[in-house]
């Protein structure tokens, strides 16, 4: 590709570029391109996968990637778009999570190409000396600048001098990367911009700063968000991954039709939406779900891990469904279209006294207890077909449906 080939590959799906993008890929070498993840919640959804996608654009370019995780800086907690003081996270919860973003990416970056750093490795190295050198390149008022900085200190809210030291360390990862181009959303944007003032501050050339747009969850309001319950999932079961993706709105489908995947949109206004969206469902279980022996679509690495392969070259905006995606289709007519009960579901053996918030939680059909609750208050909690609203009733033998696909059969 020449450079202005991959300038418009790279523009697709993105929202603003800073920085002479295509004066960096003119420079004949493999760039260095970052982009960084707190590891604040064990599973990886849709909305990372908006930057995993364009990192994999720039593999495919040749360009070094480095997925850095911020076990370090999740620490401190990111302050973007925080109404409020974020708890601290363990060291233990930091380190579990921080292993699962390990394997998830991989469904999406080449493993052979990717570069997985921890930021802790250099920013626990920091001396006080350091930390102040680097506050003394940002002011109060430009912290305060920010929209929701400055909202929370005209409402009275807590504002803590850790969250004004977050854009510093992430602006240090690039220093000490010497990133050519960092991506990040358009929520970034301030953390982004100190990466490019620190390195000019250090004597390098600022990095180009790619954003791409958020990614609204299955509420089609918020930004998809483990805490608001509205994410799919790219661990997620294929039919769990499927049903989600039914139940969002048609204006929202076009949403992930233009981020999430190649497609002319022009063909898919003019589909019927139910064809659209089962045509969308399937695209994206194929995803995370590629059949094996499929050299187009997938690629093993050496931990026996299928992964997504997405060649720049590929012709076809879509691609061809996997037999999970084939399975999950199925799945969803009978179950959810239909209202049938799947022959293999769970099953949970009564102990006299079980209430029925108890038995959810227990049988880890649902994460939590408090989970539990809100689905019996919602009323998304049925027995043999009846609506269950004390969850401190003991029920009888047969089958709870949670929601609109989880089943557990009660022995």
């Amino acid at each position: 590709m020449t450079p202005q080939e991959a300038l418009k590959t790279l523009r697709r799906g993105t929202t603003e570029i800073i920085g002479d993008l295509e004066a960096k890929l003119k420079e004949g070498r493999p760039l260095v391109i970052k982009a960084g993840f707190d590891p604040t919640a064990p599973d990886i959804h849709l909305g990372h996968t908006v930057l995993l996608r364009k990192l994999k654009q720039f593999q495919d370019l040749g360009h070094q990637v480095f997925f850095l995780i911020g076990d370090f800086t999740a620490q401190v907690g990111d302050p973007t778009g925080r109404n409020e003081l974020r708890k601290k996270m363990s060291l233990a919860d930091i380190e579990k999570n921080a292993a699962t973003y390990k394997t998830q990416v991989f469904k999406i970056l080449d493993p052979q190409r990717t570069k997985v750093v921890f930021n802790s490795h250099w920013l626990n190295k920091l001396t006080p000396q350091d930390l102040m050198e680097l506050s003394a390149h940002l002011t109060v008022a430009q912290m305060l600048a920010r929209a929701d900085f400055k909202k929370r200190f005209e409402t009275g809210k807590e504002i803590s001098l850790l969250e004004f030291i977050y854009p510093l360390l992430q602006g240090y990862d690039s220093v000490h990367l010497k990133a050519d181009v960092e991506l990040g959303g358009t929520d970034q944007k301030f953390n982004l911009l100190m990466g490019r003032q620190l390195q000019e501050a250090h004597g390098q050339k600022p990095q180009v700063v790619l954003m791409t747009p958020l990614l609204e969850g299955t509420d089609g309001v918020n930004k998809m968000s483990k805490s608001l319950g509205n994410t799919i999932g790219i661990n997620e079961a294929p039919n769990d991954i499927f049903g989600k993706v039914m139940s969002v709105s048609d204006a929202l489908m076009m949403r992930y039709y233009e981020i999430l995947t190649k497609e002319n949109l022009d063909n898919i206004k003019g589909m019927h939406p139910k064809d659209a969206k089962v045509r969308l469902a399937k695209h994206i279980v194929t995803m995370f779900y590629p059949d094996r022996g499929n050299s187009a679509l997938s690629q093993t690495d050496g931990r026996n891990v299928t992964v997504y392969v997405e060649p720049l070259e590929l012709k076809s905006s879509l691609l061809a469904p996997s037999t999970s995606a084939i399975a999950a289709e199925a799945h969803f007519k009978d179950v959810i279209v239909n209202q049938n009960i799947p022959e293999n579901i769970p099953e949970y053996k009564i102990i006299s006294g079980d209430k029925l918030v108890d038995i959810l939680a227990f049988s880890k059909i649902v994460a939590t207890k408090n989970e539990a609750r809100r689905l019996i208050k919602e009323g998304a909690v049925t027995h043999e077909g009846g609506p269950v609203s004390d969850e401190n009733w003991a029920p009888a033998p047969g089958v709870l449906k949670i929601g609109k696909r989880r089943f557990l059969r009660l022995l």
